[in-house]
């Protein structure tokens, strides 16, 4: 469970984020979560904190979790600044359908924090990273 501070920060990184999403400048995030590497841990230990999660693993219950799985590290990659190349679908067509709601993208996102909590990724580079993502709330949820 987050912690109300947290949760606070992170929303307002969020909000403040929302309206005016831009590529990233350096890849300075990218190097501080650890590079693919590090990502890829991200994403994976995120993942396991999923299928362990009530509130959300009926949704992952059909997918391809390899696929899922190198896609979110592709992604994570591109909006940190990376030398990657997503070659995923966009997130409004990945999750078409699926009519996803704001607990269930909080859900997510807390899943996100704990893995990288247990990675012991700084606090600062967590809602760094939570600020990028934050703009696709709007393309998945109630889809």
């Amino acid at each position: 469970m987050l912690r109300p501070l947290r949760w606070m920060t992170c929303l307002s990184l969020a909000l403040l984020t929302a309206c005016a999403q831009q590529p990233p400048q350096d890849d300075s995030l990218y190097r501080a979560l650890g590079e693919r590497a590090g990502i890829q841990k991200v994403v994976e230990g995120m993942l396991l904190h999923v299928a362990r999660d009530d509130r959300i693993v009926e949704h992952f219950r059909r997918i391809d979790i390899v696929r899922l799985r190198d896609k979110l590290v592709e992604q994570i990659c591109v909006e940190t600044g990376g030398p990657c190349t997503y070659t995923g679908d966009s997130m409004a067509e990945s999750h078409k359908g699926q009519h996803l709601t704001r607990s269930d993208f909080n859900a997510l996102v807390e899943d996100l924090i704990d893995a990288m909590d247990e990675l012991n990724i700084p606090v600062p580079t967590q809602n760094r990273l939570i600020a990028r993502l934050a703009p696709m709330r709007g393309e998945v949820i109630d889809k």
